[in-house]
Parts: structure tokens; sequence; C-alpha cells
């Protein structure tokens, strides 16, 4: 497994009470020395006690401990101050900035020069809905744009599955990566990992309640949004679906919502697939709808903007490589 001292370091600070993700964004910048981070730690934080040296190498110990359970199944940790850390897209604040990731596959995936589009969607959805969501991530695919998605059952599985027959997608988890969820899509999971793709997480322990795995699915949502240059939507029920739709036996409402509302958040563009006839009964599109009602800056997918969108992109992206080397040919 691959890590530096730095990337243990950022996740041994952020044991201790008081210190987040906000926290350790604002007062450390990657490859400090034990020394400086806890003299940090006692100035700026609120501490019941000073914390000491020995305290810190001790939870550090234990985080080395922690992980080596899992070496075979994770292949590097990657933090802030690391050379390889990702850049994330969007406008974020500070408090939801990955500072440490878990990685297993190819970790160049996640560059930023590198095109990438979320795809995501409901639990299950009808071979209708499979069907078009197909056609637009293979249409996405043949771009050589990376498909990002969650590896939940039903959208994000379809958004990974079809990725694999000509391209690259990256699986963002909310568990450890020795403990894939869902369980039934670890085989996945391997197939994504062999095929040149890659797994991250922000997560190397198990979860603590049910409060915390919920916690965690959020944390994952708001990665989905933050490591894309667009978000698609393919379906979703909407947060009051279930009453709308009169249906007691099961929860309708997906993270697909929350990815969603992060993009706005974040400024990330957003898309979904709609057809206002076809789908204009169907609870399956009741977040599809809600956003189209609520949003002006929402794209109804067509076959020419999904084009635009991808066009778009690249231009951005190669907007920003011309302007990177200028710098480094004037400033170098």
């Amino acid at each position: 497994m691959k890590y530096t001292d730095n990337a243990i370091n950022i996740i041994t600070a952020k044991t201790f009470k008081g210190i987040g993700r906000a926290w350790i964004i604002k007062n450390l910048k990657g490859n400090e020395d034990i020394e400086t981070i806890v003299s940090t730690i006692n100035i700026n934080s609120k501490q019941d006690e000073s914390v000491t040296i020995d305290e810190f190498e001790f939870n550090k110990n234990q985080i080395l401990n922690q992980i080596e359970i899992f070496e075979e199944s994770c292949d590097g940790i990657v933090a802030i101050g690391d050379k390889n850390f990702p850049k994330y897209r969007g406008t974020v604040k500070e408090s939801e900035r990955p500072i440490f990731i878990f990685y297993k596959g190819d970790l160049s995936l996640l560059e930023i020069e590198n095109n990438c589009i979320t795809v995501i969607g409901l639990l299950n959805p009808d071979e209708a809905i499979e069907n078009r969501e197909r056609k637009i991530v293979a249409e996405i695919v043949k771009r050589n744009v990376i498909i990002v998605s969650g590896l939940a059952f039903g959208c994000d599985s379809i958004a990974h599955k079809q990725a694999l027959l000509g391209g690259n997608t990256i699986a963002i988890l909310p568990s450890p990566l020795n403990n894939i969820m869902p369980a039934k899509n670890k085989p996945l999971a391997f197939e994504i990992v062999e095929n040149g793709g890659l797994l991250i997480t922000e997560y190397y322990d198990e979860h603590k309640s049910a409060m915390d795995l919920s916690s965690r699915y959020k944390d994952r949502d708001r990665l989905q949004a933050l490591f894309c240059d667009t978000i698609i939507l393919a379906s979703s029920y909407a947060q009051d679906s279930a009453t709308r739709w009169k249906i007691t036996d099961q929860k309708l409402d997906s993270g697909a919502r929350l990815a969603m509302g992060f993009a706005k958040d974040y400024n990330i563009p957003r898309a979904i697939m709609y057809d206002p006839i076809g789908d204009l009964n169907n609870p399956m599109f009741d977040l599809n709808r809600e956003l189209i009602r609520e949003q002006k800056d929402i794209t109804v997918l067509t076959p020419k903007n999904l084009q635009e969108i991808i066009d778009k992109i690249e231009k951005k992206k190669l907007n920003g490589i011309t302007e990177n080397t200028l710098q480094k040919h004037l400033f170098n």
C-alpha cells in the first residue's frame, strides 16, 4: 500500500476532538511535522486538555495498525499536501472539501485534466429506463469521458457496467475498501479495478451506527458531485414520492437527490433524462420533474445537447491546460 507520512498525519489529526475537514483545511497545508501539527491543534482547537506528541504518536500507530488489516484491498492513501492528491471541481466550502482518500486502482483517473461525468439514479429502474441510460452512457464513453457513480444497485450499476464495455469508470464508496457496500456488488467493484478503473472512499473503519452510515452515504453523494464536470440524473423518486403515490412498504427517496443538490451548491452543471410525454405519470421520474420545475439551470438531455455538454467540458479543459502551460512558461 502506498502512502506518505503526511497522509497518516492528516488522518491522525482528524481523530482529535473538534478536528474536522474545515479545521484541517484552515490550519494545515500538508507535510507539517508532528510537533507543528500538535502545536497547531493546541493553539487553534478546543481540546479539554493539551494534546501531547506521545498521544498523537499513539493515535497514529492505532491508525497504521488499522489500515494494515486491509492492505490487500487498498492500493494507497493520498491526502492534502501530497503531490498526487486529486483536485475537486466546483466551488466548495471548507467543511465539504476532501482531505484524504483511500483508493484501489488507477488514481490518475481523478486528475483534473480528465473529463468526468457522474451518472446516478434510483435503485430499481424499469427496463425502459435501463435501456435509455445505457444509450446515454455509451455515447459519453465514445468521447473518452470517464463515468463516475456510486456502485449502488440500479442506475449506478448500469452506468459502471456500460462504461466497462468501452471506457473507464470510477466508483465512490461509503465504506472501507475491505468491506465494499453493497456486498452483492463486490464482483462489479473487482471488475472495475481489473479493467483499469478506480475505487475510492474516505473511510478506513466500519460505521458505528445507522446514523453514521447515513452520513457516509451523504459523503459519498457529495464526492459524486465534487469529482465530475457534469452530473446526469437518469431517474429518481423525490423525497415525498412514497406519500404522493401512497406506497407504504418501502422508502423511495434516493441518494441521487442529495448528489444533485450538492452539484447545485458547487455550481457543477446538471442534466437529467426526461421525456415530457412518456415520463409524465411515472413516479420514477418525480425528482426529474421537480428539478425541471424548480431549477432554470437544468438541462433536459437530447442527443444533440449531450454532445454539446461534452464539447463544453473538453473546451473548458483545453483552455485550462493552455492557461497552465502559459503560466509555467512565463514564471519558470
